[in-house]
Formats: structure tokens, sequence, C-alpha cells
């Protein structure tokens, strides 16, 4: 076996577990609008159990129906009609040999009055959240006591659901964190001052689930190693309350850190490396003899191996991981690197949650849809019948893998001599090397699926008749945008410029358009160039997560990159460009040696026609279609190939 730490049995109190993965909650949105589990969780879990998991933490789940609710459709812990759909759920995951726990947990500030029907949000002190923006009231003495028996209600439910155990929650700034931060808390009375009174809260909740529930029921608690706040817990005060919480007598710690305003530290986008928070667990396993588990923004099985032979964590938690690939685990087991489809740190997964929606995951067009569109649910008809995919981007490989997983002989048309289409080009920028492990993933899958792949090859009509096509996936891309201007034919495009074909250095540059594309391309040649973007609209970025383009914009500006909003491209010159100000008209000169255009694409239909004339069935896919993100183009690629 290649990782023998990871795949070592452990033990969080009396229970074993038969590896050292735990996948932490992560809010979903796929639980019924009752709160109970509904099918597609039940499912979405038990895919994880299957996968390898020897851990699985729930989402938060709801344990005040009053104050306490983080999403629409959360899992519910509040009354005992819950309880039978959570013994469905504990069934499915204990038939794989993983153990489950039961997140509990409310929000205090960090939710919204539109979620609470118009209350107020409530806190140990009214204290604002500036990512929320809405003032809490503080809760009295009384509610105090009260809430912290409704959290030993939901550990009793748990247990009475044959979940094995449970964890609070108090991390990420949500209520029970806050009234353990002298940044939150800061009460009179016996809940609040010095630090036994802050603890006292959680106190009376781990007692109280040990009273209930018994000795040998392990209570998790997930803290936090720093808030990363002026005012917060710092790395020694989270020392003190995890061993502070080993006196209680709980199981295990969870260790991250961060809250919504120090947000980026909670879920990490691409720019942050593996393992940049690990000192915080490894400093508090040092100073506890319990089990401690800790997130570490891992990507990849090796980097997990090496923080358990680090002494890091006893067990390692990959979250988002086992959203991109329900099979991390086995995979990782088998040696299969190079088939798990990593997370790139996109935020897309929440970017799509804090619209309201269920989570997607860009690289997994089935998260979430497991019941329907699982590899069970292929209809396995195609019966070694040939169809034919023209064009070599991640949706053109999804859309040939759910081909070949169907039974059809998918040949793999891609004019050049690479695999991966435009994130070929995407992956160059600094903090995007996953998209080039998407590729190679897609790749081996491709090959472990039996496609036949070809390279240099044009997908022409001739082409796929002679493989003996019943029909085509169009999959080329689209085309870039260049806009019919005086002088645009001096200006380079930003691929040419990504792939190496055109090479700048000590140049002064205008990069025409504020999207990912320009801004990524603008941060590729900053150090070695004078680089200003330019956008039409109002603000740069907008389609990005708002951590994602807070970091970028940090280092442009670090690299002194000029962003020019409001300002459209009206010709190319010899040294310099006309721009035309969107909200006047007017026209200026700016000096700029080369122009690079980063404007977007239009679909590449060159095909179209003739293969309509000469195929029964043809479907167009990604920016073929309709130009969009990666998502997009996984997503359609994925359902059209599973109906084809």
């Amino acid at each position: 076996m290649k990782y023998t730490k990871l795949f070592e049995k452990g033990k969080i109190g009396k229970l074993e577990l038969k590896n050292r993965i735990v996948m932490p909650a992560m809010g979903t949105g796929f639980a019924s609008s009752t709160g109970e589990a509904s099918d597609e969780i039940i499912r979405y879990y038990a895919d994880r159990a299957k996968g390898g998991c020897g851990l699985i933490i729930t989402e938060i789940c709801r344990i005040d129906e009053e104050t306490g609710i983080g999403t629409s459709n959360q899992l519910c812990a509040t009354d005992s009609k819950h309880i039978p759909r959570l013994v469905r759920l504990a069934e499915a995951v204990h038939a794989y040999d993983t153990k489950i726990f039961l997140q509990l947990h409310h929000p205090g500030n960090e939710t919204m009055s539109r979620l609470l029907h118009g209350k107020q949000i409530v806190a140990p002190s009214p204290v604002m959240c500036k990512i929320i923006g809405e003032m809490p009231r503080e809760l009295t003495t009384e509610e105090v006591t009260a809430m912290a028996q409704k959290f030993v209600k939901g550990a009793v439910i748990a247990k009475t659901a044959g979940l094995d155990g449970v964890e609070v929650h108090a991390a990420h700034g949500y209520l029970v964190n806050q009234f353990l931060s002298p940044h939150t808390n800061r009460r009179t009375d016996k809940y609040g001052g010095d630090f036994f009174n802050r603890m006292r809260f959680i106190t009376e909740i781990v007692v109280g689930i040990r009273f209930a529930c018994g000795p040998d029921f392990p209570v998790c608690v997930r803290i936090d190693g720093s808030e990363f706040i002026e005012d917060g817990l710092d790395e020694k005060e989270c020392i003190r309350i995890a061993r502070y919480l080993e006196s209680l007598g709980i199981a295990c710690l969870n260790v991250s850190c961060g809250t919504y305003e120090s947000g980026a530290t909670i879920i990490e986008p691409s720019c942050f490396a593996e393992g940049w928070k690990k000192h915080l667990a490894k400093n508090i396993k040092a100073n506890v003899r319990i089990p401690v588990i800790a997130v570490n923004t891992i990507k990849h099985p090796a980097f997990a191996e090496a923080l358990l032979e680090e002494g890091v964590s006893d067990f390692v938690g990959v979250a988002r991981g086992q959203l991109a690939d329900a099979e991390w685990a086995n995979k990782a087991k088998c040696g299969e690197d190079v088939l798990i489809r990593k997370c790139i740190g996109c935020m897309n997964c929440f970017l799509v949650a804090n619209q309201g929606r269920p989570v997607e995951c860009t690289v997994n067009p089935i998260l979430g849809r497991e019941l329907t569109h699982g590899d069970d649910r292929l209809v396995k008809d195609g019966n070694g019948r040939t169809v034919a995919v023209v064009g070599g981007g991640p949706g053109g490989m999804q859309a040939a893998l759910v081909l070949a997983k169907r039974g059809f002989k998918t040949v793999l048309f891609e004019k050049s001599g690479r695999l991966g289409g435009t994130i070929k080009f995407g992956s160059v920028p600094p903090h995007k090397e996953l998209l080039a492990e998407l590729i190679d993933t897609q790749e081996a899958e491709l090959k472990k699926w039996g496609v036949d792949v070809r390279l240099n090859t044009q997908g022409t009509v001739e082409e796929c008749r002679k493989a003996g096509a019943c029909g085509v996936f169009l999959a080329q891309g689209g085309n870039p945008i260049v806009p019919k201007i005086p002088g645009v034919e001096k200006a380079v495009l930003a691929e040419q410029v990504l792939s190496g074909e055109v090479k700048l250095s000590g140049k002064n540059i205008a990069v025409i358009g504020g999207g990912v594309t320009g801004l990524e391309t603008a941060e590729y040649l900053s150090p070695d160039n004078q680089v200003t973007v330019v956008e039409m609209m109002n603000a740069v970025g907008t389609t990005l997560y708002p951590s994602v383009l807070h970091y970028l914009m940090e280092r442009l500006n670090k690299n002194k990159v000029e962003i020019l909003t409001g300002h459209a491209i009206k010709a190319v010159g010899d040294g310099e460009i006309t721009l035309t100000v969107t909200a006047s008209a007017v026209e200026v000169a700016r000096k700029a040696d080369v122009v690079v255009l980063a404007l977007g694409v239009r679909p590449n239909r060159a095909l179209y026609e003739e293969m309509e004339a000469a195929f029964d069935r043809v479907v167009l896919v990604g920016d073929t279609e309709k130009p969009g993100t990666i998502v997009s183009a996984m997503h359609s690629a994925n359902d059209k190939a599973f109906v084809f």
C-alpha cells in the first residue's frame, strides 16, 4: 500500500475507524425543506462512504428552529420527527464500515434575518458581523441556558438515530465560538467576562451531552486554531481552550481556523498552499492527549500522508477534495492518484451555495445529483456503436468519458497535439496549476475507459464517417472575440501570450478585458512588464468568488497593475491606443507598446451545418453551444452524454 499512515486504523474514544480520512462538515442544501435527511443527501453521504472515507461529519445540523437557521435546506435535529430519516442516513453510511457524526450548529450573528422569517438575529452580545451587516440582539441569560439544552437534545436525537457521535461546532465565528471569543462576548453575566465564564456555554453543552448520551458516546468539538482577527482568539488562547475542552472529557478535537470576517482562512481559494495553516493543529496536538482532526487545504493523498508522518494531526480532514471526487480515499488506497479529480480551489461551490442553490462542483458534475446521474444510473445501451467527439477540452473529455461508460465506442478528435482546450492556457497564470492536473486526470480517465483519442487530427465530417460514427458531439470551444476597430491587426490574443507563442518583456502592455482571462493574463505579464487592464464596465472580475477576486487584486496591486474601468477600446496605433470613456463618449489616448485582447469568445460552429447534414444526431457542448465557464461546459457535456 502506498500510504500506510493514511490507511492505518484509528480510534476516537472507543470508536474504531478504518482509516485516518475524515470528511468534515460542508453545507450542501441537499436536505429536505423540513430538515430531514432526503434521499439525495443520504446518497451523497453514502457515496463518500463507499468511496473509502473513514469518518463523515455531516453538514451543519440545526438545533434551534427560531434563531438557529444557517441555510434553507439544512439538516435538523430539533424534533423526534427527524429521527427516522437520520436512521436511514446512518444505515447507508454504516453499510461501508464508515462512521458518521452529526455536527450540531447555531450560526449566532453569522446568519440573516431573512432566513429567520424576519426575526432579529442573536448573539452573546450586540456585536455585528461585518460580513453579514446586521446587528444581533443579546441573548438573555435564560435563553443561553435553554440554548445549551437544545444542543443536548440534538445529540440525543443523533444517538437515538444510530449515528456514532456528534460534533459541536465551536469555530468559524458561529454561536458557540462567539461565546468563547472576547471579540464577540462582551457579556457581564455568568456567560461572559473571564476565561471560565466564556467557557460556561460550551461546558454546559458538553457536560449535558455526556450526561444524556453516556460517556462512551463520542463528542468532538470543532475549534479554531486562531480567529485571525485583531481582538479575537489567538493561537495561545486556542491552545488553552483545547486543553480545557479535553478536561471536560471530549473524545477529540477538529481544528480549523477563522471567522466570516477572516473568511478566506476558513475556505481557501487556489492561491493558498496545501498545509499553510498546519502549525495551528500541530501546536494544539502537542498540548493535548486526545486525537486531533485537522483540515489543511489537502488536495493530494501524498500531502495528507506527509501531515500524518509529521505529526500535525491524528486524522486528516479532506473536505472539498471529497466534493470533487467521492472516490478520493479508494483511489488513494489503490495508488491511483492521477485518477483523483482534485479540488481546483475555484470556490464555485460556495458561489452557488451563497445564491441559495444546492452546492455544485466545477470538476464533479454529478455532485448532489448522485441519485439521478450517478454511474449506476447510466443507461448502458451504447452496444459498441461509435460516437465522435470533436474537441478535447474539459467538456469534450467529459462527454467522451460518459459515452464510454455507457458502452459507446468513443473517438475523440483534437486538432492540436495536447488535450485540455483553453484550460491549457488557463493553467499557466500563477496559482492555477491544479487546472493542469485536471487535464491529466481527464486524460487518464479516457485511457482507463478505452476512449480512442486522436491528437493532431481535425474532426471533419470525413474523419467522423471513417470512424463509423452514428452521432457527433461538437466541443470545439469558441473563437476569440476580436473587435472590428482600426489597427486591431497589431494586437495579440491572450492565449498567444499564455501559450508562449508571444513572449513579452519590458513592455508597456494594455490588456483589453477585465474578466477572468484578462486579469490572470495581466498577473502573468506583470512581473516583467508595465500592465494596464482596460474594462468597459465599472468593475472587473465580476464572475469570480469574492475571496478569489480579493487575492487576485491584491497581487495585481502589488505588481503595480493599473485597472482602468469604464473605458472601451476604440483603436490600436503604433505605441498607443485610443479609448472611449463609456460614460461620456470622450476619447482619450494612452501609451501602449502591445495590446493583448481578452474579450471572451464566440461559439465556434464552423462544422455545425456540415455535421447536421451528414449525421442524424449532432450535439453542441460547452463554448460551441454557448460561451461560459468550465463548470457550465462540464455540466452540459455530462448531461447531454448521459441522455444521448
